[in-house]
């Protein structure tokens, strides 16, 4: 049975399921969901990430966080977590970058919290030291300093769409061996009140279930025990119009056509982040290249292009770019930080 097949059989039985429902089921059912079957990553996959595209990304990343440790006393021991750690690539660099860092590797124990076995087994390669979660819950109560890179842009979303009676809400439904998506009837939806002022009829609204429990256990956290997070993504402040898509082999298609063989993400609502951040302080929004280059990146890349030539050095030349220049991920990609009251913002962003 294909997914398309299983998901058709769900809607007869049950109705048409929402959007978040479908992508949970396209990007995680536990054998014919993309993530449980594949490693999507890189020239092979269906998209590349900021780690593979450059270890620059990764040694930058974790030497802001080791100064915000040491910023905040140096506390030992404490949890080093990625969420959705792809191939274990931004951790194994953190932790190579970070070795020098007196006390850090010592006090580290490294914690990765990643849904898919075919890719906890590349992880397992290139970190082999880490613990493994199926979510956050059960991350251990220590001070926390966790970097998310592309994660919570492949966390379910329900979409809505402005109408004069209210809000109808994209739902998927099905025939003649199709899925396709349509819209309720319109009604109003309670969560998004104060969104009527800000939009029309016609305008689109995109709103992540998971998110505020997420990064509300995540502040908890930090809150209390101390720490930082660091989430890296694909947004803006506030979601509006629709941004769902899907790649596969570095291409957009169709979202609905084959779902478990493409990647399926949404563009983040930074503004939620910050909603759901108390009690621990975020920082500004800042555009991932800004971050960068104040992290270092351009001194670290003359660095490593002095033992470069010929088609090595177009190729990291070429890795900078894409990762700080506006008109590639530089202005599309943004970072929010969490940290605990009374601390500085990690290095980079500013209060």
């Amino acid at each position: 049975m294909t997914l398309t097949q299983h998901m058709l059989a769900r809607i007869a039985a049950h109705g048409p399921m929402t959007l978040a429902d479908y992508m949970a089921e396209a990007l995680l059912h536990p054998t014919l969901g993309y993530y449980s079957t594949r490693d999507p990553l890189g020239a092979e996959g269906d998209f590349t990430t900021a780690p593979e595209i450059s270890q620059m990304f990764g040694e930058v990343i974790g030497l802001a966080l080791a100064q915000a440790w040491l910023d905040q006393g140096a506390p030992t021991p404490f949890a080093l977590v990625e969420l959705g750690p792809g191939r274990g690539t931004l951790m194994a660099d953190i932790l190579r970058a970070t070795a020098r860092v007196a006390g850090f590797a010592h006090a580290a124990q490294v914690h990765l919290v990643e849904a898919s076995p075919t890719l906890r087994a590349e992880q397992a390669k290139r970190v082999p030291q880490a613990q493994w979660h199926d979510d956050i819950t059960t991350l251990p109560d220590l001070p926390l300093f966790l970097v998310a890179n592309e994660f919570l842009d492949a966390l379910p979303i329900r979409q809505f769409h402005r109408d004069d009676g209210g809000w109808r809400e994209v739902m998927i439904g099905g025939g003649e061996a199709l899925l396709t998506p349509g819209l309720s009837a319109p009604a109003p939806i309670a969560l998004l009140d104060h969104r009527l002022n800000d939009t029309k009829p016609g305008d689109i609204v995109e709103h992540c279930p998971a998110l505020p429990g997420l990064v509300q256990t995540i502040a908890q956290t930090i809150a209390t025990l101390g720490g930082t997070a660091l989430f890296i993504d694909y947004g803006d402040w506030r979601s509006l119009g629709d941004t769902l898509q899907a790649l596969q082999n570095h291409a957009p298609v169709d979202p609905f056509a084959a779902p478990g063989t493409a990647d399926l993400t949404a563009h983040v609502d930074f503004e939620a982040i910050a909603q759901n951040a108390a009690p621990a302080r975020y920082s500004r929004v800042t555009p991932q290249g800004v971050f960068l280059e104040r992290l270092g990146i351009t001194q670290r890349a003359q660095a490593l292009a002095a033992n470069l030539s010929g088609p090595a050095l177009d190729a990291h030349i070429a890795a900078h770019r894409r990762l700080t220049h506006p008109s590639e991920m530089g202005t599309l990609f943004k970072v929010i930080a969490l940290y605990p009251e009374g601390a500085a913002p990690p290095p980079g962003l500013d209060p």
